[in-house]
């Protein structure tokens, strides 16, 4: 396999390496060693010594969900996710990708996003005519609540209604990236949506991002990428906390107790913890997951749900699991991806909200 004499020396310290063994969610979640970081690093080694073909071992390549917990875990600094993400790519060049995965490419590049929809439920449609005047801030929801979770989206829009904002909701919203880079890593297709979205963004003065997937693309991935972005790009959980600070978002206090589940691409990738946990404090009681911030444990999210759906399942129901352990029984999320797979899990014990959910209350 073509691969760089960087990530050839990243596979072959990690494949007999043991020390994130216990941290991979999807590991914990199949209980299999082949789920694990170690495992797809000894395949890939295989492959690059001629022992087996690419095309054997892609499934498992595409069991990894990158959230990094594996790289943040090494103390010897080695990074499965980069070689993960090489190995894709080189499956992509090579004609070698599943064709579950195919599909979701071509989706990509045809729809923009990987579940090849084309329309937008009708009162997210009503909800983004009414902001569809050109402001200089834009809200930009993103694929995933766009598609799979309209009512998220809608969520996100009154909260910043609710807070008397005035902006912008593009009607047809340009893909990320994210699921491309996800999907095939650094291909030129990847680059190509990105700078396509860059000049579409650029548009505004400010941009919010609801989405943390599509958070990590912009403000992380685009400058690995050389795009460049000129708009200022916030968070929405970012967002949020400037509007408290304000004073145009009032914090109510709603009674509850919560626990926050942090995502990963805000926590770990772009090192922004506190901000979502200012607004819960100002609508809620906080307490903290045993593990919390960078220490985050990823909950599942909606692309890989596609694919591997009791997998994801599963891992969505070992983090419910893990708020149940110490004695909660409400848990927020500021991911639209990883609150959907939490509430893909049939049970009663654990109430579960969006960020939105309980600023509307």
């Amino acid at each position: 396999m073509n691969m760089s004499e960087k990530c050839k020396q990243h596979v072959d310290s990690c494949r007999f390496c043991w020390m994130c063994h216990h941290i991979c969610p999807i590991g914990n979640a199949t209980g299999h060693e082949r789920s694990t970081a170690r495992a797809r690093a000894l395949g890939i080694s295989l492959v690059n010594r001629g022992a087996i073909e690419l095309d054997e071992i892609m499934d498992n390549i595409y069991e990894c969900c990158t959230c990094g917990a594996c790289a943040h875990d090494c103390t010897t600094a080695w990074d499965p996710v980069m070689f993960t993400k090489e190995t894709r790519l080189q499956a992509a060049l090579e004609g070698k990708l599943p064709d579950y995965i195919a599909v979701m490419v071509e989706n990509c590049l045809k729809t923009g996003n990987a579940y090849g929809h084309t329309e937008l439920c009708d009162d997210l449609s009503k909800a983004i005519a009414a902001h569809s005047a050109k402001t200089d801030l834009l809200l930009y929801l993103g694929v995933d609540a766009r598609t799979m979770a309209c009512k998220q989206a809608l969520k996100a829009i009154k909260v910043l209604e609710k807070a008397g904002v005035t902006f912008t909701v593009l009607r047809d919203e340009p893909a990320s990236g994210a699921g491309l880079d996800f999907l095939i890593g650094a291909a030129n297709e990847t680059k190509e949506q990105m700078t396509a979205c860059a000049k579409a963004l650029d548009e505004f003065g400010t941009v919010v991002l609801y989405d943390p997937n599509d958070a990590k693309a912009i403000k992380q991935l685009y400058k690995e990428y050389g795009v460049e972005m000129k708009a200022d790009a916030f968070t929405y959980t970012a967002f949020l906390a400037k509007l408290l600070d304000e004073g145009k978002l009032q914090g109510k206090k709603t009674g509850k107790t919560v626990v926050f589940q942090d995502p990963y691409q805000l926590a770990r990738d772009l090192g922004e913890t506190e901000e979502a946990r200012k607004v819960i404090s100002a609508f809620g009681t906080l307490h903290e997951m045993l593990l919390n911030r960078e220490e985050t444990v990823w909950a599942g999210n909606i692309l890989m749900a596609q694919y591997l759906p009791d997998v994801i399942k599963e891992v969505a129901s070992r983090r419910l699991y893990n708020v149940e352990s110490i004695g909660e029984n409400t848990v927020v999320t500021a991911c639209v991806s990883e609150y959907a797979a939490l509430k893909n899990v049939s049970q009663e014990k654990i109430e579960i909200l969006s960020l939105e959910d309980l600023i509307l209350g």
